[in-house]
């Protein structure tokens, strides 16, 4: 999350959506209001206006240096060690205070206050209320699963769909294509906005029982779904498994105490929640990639207008490499006895039920059609000698 939070600045200093690198700039009494709502007490002029723009667009200066350059335009550094703009973000993060992800964001707060930004970092352990409060105005901007973040946006939450993208390397280059301005439509949706994407890491089947490798096998086995996710369940219970309702903080523990058999789960999580106790001492992690999970964060747009989210969107892509290293650094801590390698002929049956359950997904809409289908692309690209590069099934 380097220099995330810093980029938030920007995202209260401009408040149209005209901008554009080449119209010149007509501020309308509605924006003027806007404007003053947004960043209350710092006057505002077409002149000025277009000189922020064009900072922007400086395509050669890197994105902080842009919102730097912004930030002394508008005035909106303090000369009096004040504070003069306010945001309260909300800060998901399952060991809440005293947990990696709350205390990066806070790492990144004091580099704001010299913008004179004030980010009010709160944390939460719950991401049902954390959506809750982001929905009802208590949160300006939350950062979320990309899971839960489907419901703000379904073209960026459906990124982590099952068994879309094989490899982190996949991931790369799905973000690296969304984060290009062309697609900044796209990550509007209604009263939200997508401030930033980031890798979570890989997502694998964790098993108490090694001789769970294949689906039939998975049968009378319990597993976690998410308990806010109906689909999840009847996805379960179709291939004659038992759907045990559970969220990101209680379905460790059940694995962990022999409560569920079967649990989703990144390789992240195997030190830091101490998933080895659950697979103690005959289970394992089946080799087959379930899903390449992210963090999204997500804003309102009456607070962060989509042309500045921009910005935000290039430099969590800028930062792909530094998160991913930290990633790698965690899934190393995973021994090699706990995978559980299985033969091709169930690694297809995998792949066959996850294509099939997001077509299914994707006609309930669920997911969102056209992310599945670049997934499908990027697949190719990869491996043009996949049967579903000339069945266009996605």
């Amino acid at each position: 999350m380097t220099r995330i939070t810093s980029l938030l600045l920007a995202l209260a200093l401009l408040a149209t959506n005209t901008l554009s690198a080449s119209e010149p700039v007509k501020l309308t009494p509605e924006e003027q209001q806007r404007w003053e709502q947004l960043a209350p007490g710092i006057p505002m002029t077409e002149a000025l206006f277009e000189a922020m723009k064009a900072a922007v667009f400086d395509l050669p200066l890197t994105v902080e240096e842009r919102i730097a350059a912004i930030a002394r335009m508008s005035g909106v550094e303090p000369t009096d060690g004040k504070p003069r703009l306010s945001r309260r973000i909300c800060i998901w993060d399952m060991l809440g205070r005293e947990g990696p992800i709350f205390n990066a964001a806070m790492a990144q707060r004091e580099r704001v206050l010299k913008f004179g930004i004030d980010l009010q970092m709160v944390p939460y352990t719950s991401e049902t209320v954390i959506a809750e409060e982001l929905k009802a105005g208590l949160c300006d901007a939350a950062l979320m699963s990309g899971l839960r973040a489907r419901q703000f946006n379904k073209y960026s939450g459906t990124i982590d769909a099952v068994g879309a993208l094989p490899s982190q390397d996949h991931l790369k280059v799905i973000l690296e294509a969304i984060s290009h301005p062309s697609n900044a439509g796209k990550m509007v949706d209604e009263n939200f906005v997508v401030l930033g994407i980031f890798p979570a890491g890989t997502a694998y089947v964790f098993v108490n029982d090694r001789s769970i490798t294949t689906l039939a096998k998975a049968a009378g086995k319990r597993v976690a779904v998410l308990e806010s996710d109906r689909i999840q369940s009847h996805m379960i219970s179709s291939i004659g498994a038992i759907p045990v309702p559970s969220d990101f903080v209680t379905a460790p523990s059940r694995f962990n105490n022999g409560t569920i058999d079967i649990l989703p789960a990144p390789l992240v999580a195997y030190r830091t929640l101490e998933l080895y106790k659950g697979m103690s001492p005959d289970g394992g992690i089946v080799r087959v990639p379930l899903a390449q999970l992210t963090m999204q964060l997500i804003g309102r747009r009456d607070k962060f207008p989509n042309e500045i989210a921009q910005l935000v969107r290039e430099s969590a892509m800028e930062n792909y490499d530094l998160v991913m290293s930290f990633i790698r650094e965690e899934t190393r801590q995973v021994p090699d006895k706990w995978w559980i390698d299985v033969p091709p002929a169930d690694h297809t049956e995998y792949e066959t039920m996850m294509q099939s359950a997001r077509v299914a997904l994707r006609e309930e809409s669920y997911y969102d059609g056209e992310m599945l289908t670049l997934q499908r692309k990027v697949r190719c690209k990869f491996d043009p000698s996949r049967a579903e590069c000339s069945m266009n099934v996605e």
